[in-house]
């Protein structure tokens, strides 16, 4: 019903262009789109991850112009960027995702995000404990737990397993723009490839990044071209590129075999020189 009232609000806004950069369309994406009824409806040829291909050869036609991606171009940004600069006609100077924040002359805190918004992309919740156990033995920093309200039952398992105070366990209790803000006084995020990592990386935040085979290269890693990305870990395998329909049989307890691959001790060897740059005031 709400998809519905959208729709017929869109309708009556009378729009005379619509554009819809998703490259990975929906049928409801496109038939939101389609419900502006606007004279011209641009966006992109993409492909059948997300929608079926009786349904996409349908709701092509809703679009006026179906933009063509050019050959291995496969990272979103990429794909966004482009999307802009050939409807604006002129190259676009920006190379990197930026959110600007207040300058600071030190970051400090860990912030730590064990949910991926699906389970089983996220990394185990005893991984995650034995890694904050790791940190606590090493640093004095803060450490602070973010997430959606998803991740509350893993927030608990963390906080239930630590030293009382040991940890800020912030998961369901911040806003976007709470969280942005977070993340950017950071000297630190550690988390599954979620929205955390690319918030740190807009806001020049240093970020491993526990990285499955699902989406890989589409989202994370991040190209070489750019400042300061994640740093991401996994363990590559031939399956990788899966758009996260697995072929591995695994309880519904269990992550995906390419994210349950990676190790403590993998991540652990990457925190670790990190948290000896982080300058303690």
């Amino acid at each position: 019903m709400k998809i519905f009232k959208l729709g017929w609000q869109l309708f009556k806004n009378n729009y005379e262009t619509v554009l819809q950069p998703t490259f990975a369309r929906t049928f409801i994406n496109d038939g939101l789109a389609a419900l502006t009824a606007a004279k011209q409806i641009v966006g992109f040829e993409g492909d059948t991850e997300r929608i079926a291909i009786r349904y996409k050869s349908q709701t092509d036609r809703f679009y006026t112009k179906r933009l063509i991606l050019p050959p291995n171009t496969n990272f979103e940004f990429e794909k966004v960027k482009f999307f802009f600069e050939i409807l604006l006609k002129s190259p676009i100077v920006i190379n990197e995702p930026f959110i600007k924040l207040k300058e600071r002359k030190t970051r400090e805190g860990i912030v730590i995000c064990p949910g991926a918004g699906i389970f089983k992309r996220s990394w185990e919740s005893q991984k995650f404990l034995d890694l904050i156990k790791l940190i606590l033995q090493h640093t004095k920093q803060p450490v602070y737990l973010t997430g959606g309200y998803g991740d509350i039952k893993t927030g608990d398992f963390l906080k239930n397993n630590l030293p009382p105070g040991s940890v800020n366990n912030l998961i369901g209790c911040t806003s976007l723009p709470e969280l942005i803000e977070l993340i950017g006084s950071a000297a630190l995020v550690i988390a599954n490839e979620t929205s955390a990592i690319h918030i740190a990386a807009a806001t020049k935040t240093n970020t491993i990044c526990i990285l499955g085979g699902g989406h890989f290269g589409r989202f994370a890693p991040y190209p070489e071209y750019m400042d300061l990305k994640p740093l991401c870990l996994y363990e590559k395998m031939d399956c990788y590129h899966c758009n996260w329909i697995c072929s591995f049989k695994t309880r519904e307890d269990e992550p995906y075999p390419c994210i349950s691959a990676i190790s403590v001790q993998k991540v652990w060897s990457s925190v670790l020189p990190l948290l000896s740059n982080i300058v303690t005031t």
